[in-house]
């Protein structure tokens, strides 16, 4: 690991303030420290902001979940208020990698690093997102912009997460037995306006699945993904799954999470 010059920030106003080209923010570090470590990352000045209050805690009213960018896995996972109006999200949550991972790992973190089989993006796109920052508030479906890459301009920080609640939702993941990574993760919300799927760990990136959401919207059922056939031209394939695979777990995944939604 190359030296850096570390700063704790006690407000997104100095955080900010302290950012350059060459600096990055340090929440969870579940990403950044080991990318550091293995000298695949390095930056000039590293700034820590999980002593920014303004980053922390869940607030809910009767159309929103807000989560603060800062806000553990764990957190989230064991949040009663949470569990009352998405428990779809405590259930992801609860299924991010170890109990060392969901201690120390946030939202912001997570949707920051946009891991092509993360799970938090998936309920970002599936439940409408809006990602509050520093400077303005972005889309959830024009936040994530490609592998590993999003919206964020350069020293721009996640202050929060808002979440449109849903008439009913569910996550179900299909886990790498090693890293816990999504080799699928299939989010499912039946919303007012129609019923949206979206699919992480399948592509290079989090997408929303139209073909089964057409075919929710008609029959919000297990049985009305009988027959739908998901193109495995585009994805992902390697040692751990072929892409003819995945696209046999994003089938059943979503009937899963059919059957499970509450």
């Amino acid at each position: 690991m190359k030296s850096f010059n570390y700063h704790s920030a006690s407000t997104v106003a100095e955080a900010t303030g302290l950012a350059s080209k060459a600096s990055a923010y340090l929440s969870g570090g579940m990403t950044m420290i080991p990318s550091m470590k293995m000298r695949l990352a390095s930056y000039k000045d590293v700034i820590d902001v999980k002593k920014i209050k303004q980053l922390h805690g869940i607030k809910v009213s009767s159309k929103s979940v807000t989560i603060g960018a800062a806000t553990k896995h764990a957190e989230v996972a064991q949040s009663k208020e949470i569990k009352k109006a998405i428990p779809a999200l405590c259930t992801l949550a609860g299924k991010i990698g170890d109990a060392q991972v969901r201690n120390c790992g946030t939202l912001g973190g997570s949707i920051a690093n946009n891991d092509p089989t993360a799970c938090y993006p998936s309920a970002c796109l599936a439940l409408n997102a809006i990602i509050h920052t520093s400077e303005r508030k972005i889309e959830a479906a024009k936040f994530f912009t490609g592998m590993f890459e999003t919206a964020l301009k350069k020293g721009e920080l996640i202050v929060a997460v808002e979440f449109s609640i849903p008439e009913k939702s569910y996550y179900v993941k299909f886990p790498n037995p090693a890293s816990r990574y999504a080799m699928v993760g299939v989010f499912v919300a039946k919303h007012k306006a129609g019923v949206q799927v979206a699919v992480t760990g399948a592509k290079a990136g989090i997408y929303r699945e139209k073909a089964i959401e057409q075919a929710l919207d008609k029959n919000f059922s297990e049985k009305a993904l009988d027959n739908i056939i998901i193109d495995s031209s585009d994805l992902n394939s390697d040692i751990h799954a072929s892409a003819d695979y995945r696209a046999s777990l994003i089938i059943s995944s979503a009937k899963q999470a059919v059957a499970h939604c509450k």
